[in-house]
């Protein structure tokens, strides 16, 4: 597939020696335009870095907190600073890259942002923004915001004074490449800046089904104790035994225990003939996509069969490492088994960044800015979208994201 002319525009710029924010509503195209970008570039001097160790497992990179040695930012500031710059592998990293990529930034809270700016202002001795550090912003502020329990509200990157002194150009890609549908198109946009006119209204009663309705499609839900439980309830209704694959671990503490509360493959991999079930890695020969699903045809110790539900193709299965590489690229834990869950539930949170092919969403009691727009976008085309029920409610978008964005269009 090639660039649209916007995208080719983009990489012009991702290109020059600025900083760059490449945002656009879900589905344009963001993370395929940077793969053309990165893809004769060396990784130790164009860093991909993701916002939390479940998107970094899914894109083969590094967290953003191990790459500048923030931990968990004990101490707070000053003290995480201090300790960053004690390290002469972090010192030695950030001098040696030339431009850092940020995936899904908006999960990033801004005084984050801010404690990394000044850590590489002071390993790469200059007062430059990010020290002359190349800075790529990459995500959508309308999707999740970063999660801080502590935080009476989300503290967005953008609302800090380190976005305002890192000079970002934007990217601003418009065209959505997911969906062909233009009414869709223009219902997602709607949801996105959390409007719940008539259209919406309409558009959500259409594809509402009852209750009772056993459609074969991934039910996405707010919380992850009702997904598991409703992933065991369906399995266990289907007839013939279960088979049990424990996942191989490799690696030592206290990475080991990081990676299995981030894998997006459980402990132990339920299945039975029949099953429901979603691909959780990108075939590098385009058969199927993390997010693709299928029935389970047959299961052998080599090789699980699964007839993939969007072309009917029947494919074997092998298994698949995920690998957490600590903040110089270097694998530090593993996990080994099919790239499979089961996918009759899922939650909104690990849909993110997904495409599924077929999904039941409950917009009932959604309580956060960007769930409903995350939860229906994760479709191609609405005709794959079904609603358990759904609520005005649940039609959220923060007024500051709404005016940052605005001002990026302007």
């Amino acid at each position: 597939m090639e660039l649209t002319q916007e995208q080719r525009a983009g990489l012009e710029i991702l290109n020059s020696r600025k900083n760059v924010f490449l945002t656009g509503r879900a589905g344009t195209g963001k993370s395929f335009l940077i793969h053309h970008y990165l893809q004769d570039l060396n990784p130790d001097t164009h860093p991909v870095l993701a916002s939390t160790g479940a998107a970094a497992l899914l894109v083969g990179g590094r967290t953003f907190h191990s790459f500048w040695g923030l931990g968990i930012l004990e101490g707070g500031l000053e003290k995480t600073v201090e300790r960053a710059l004690r390290n002469p592998r972090v010192v030695k990293r950030i001098r040696k890259a030339q431009a850092v990529l940020v995936d899904e930034i908006s999960m990033l809270s801004g005084p984050t942002l801010a404690c990394a700016e000044r850590i590489a202002c002071l390993a790469r001795g200059s007062d430059e923004p990010w020290g002359g550090l190349r800075f790529i912003a990459i995500g959508d502020f309308a999707q999740l915001p970063p999660i801080n329990r502590f935080a009476s509200a989300p503290e967005w990157a953008f609302l800090d004074d380190v976005w305002l002194k890192s000079d970002f150009s934007p990217v601003v890609l418009q065209k959505i490449m997911r969906s062909s549908d233009p009414h869709w198109v223009h219902v997602l946009n709607l949801v996105r800046d959390g409007i719940c006119n008539a259209e919406v209204e309409d558009f959500l009663n259409s594809r509402q089904i009852e209750a009772e309705e056993n459609l074969e499609a991934t039910r996405l839900f707010p919380h992850r104790n009702t997904a598991e439980e409703f992933n065991l309830h369906r399995l266990r209704e289907l007839e013939g035994e279960e088979t049990l694959i424990a996942t191989t671990y490799a690696g030592a503490e206290p990475s080991l225990a990081s990676l299995k509360k981030t894998a997006p493959i459980p402990e132990v991999l339920i299945l039975k003939i029949g099953a429901l079930v979603m691909l959780r890695k990108n075939d590098i020969d385009g058969q199927f996509v993390n997010g693709s699903l299928g029935h389970v045809t047959g299961i052998q110790k080599k090789y699980i069969r699964i007839e993939l539900l969007d072309t009917g193709r029947e494919i074997e299965l092998e298994t698949m490492s995920f690998e957490l590489l600590d903040g110089d690229g270097n694998v530090t834990a593993s996990a080994k088994n099919f790239p499979l869950t089961l996918a009759y539930g899922s939650t909104i949170h690990k849909a993110q960044g997904a495409t599924i092919d077929r999904l039941i969403v409950d917009l009932g009691s959604l309580w956060e800015s960007g769930q409903a727009y995350v939860a229906l976008s994760r479709v191609k085309s609405p005709e794959n979208l079904y609603l358990s029920t759904w609520s005005k409610r649940s039609i959220k978008a923060d007024a500051r994201v709404k005016a940052f964005h605005a001002s990026l269009d302007q």
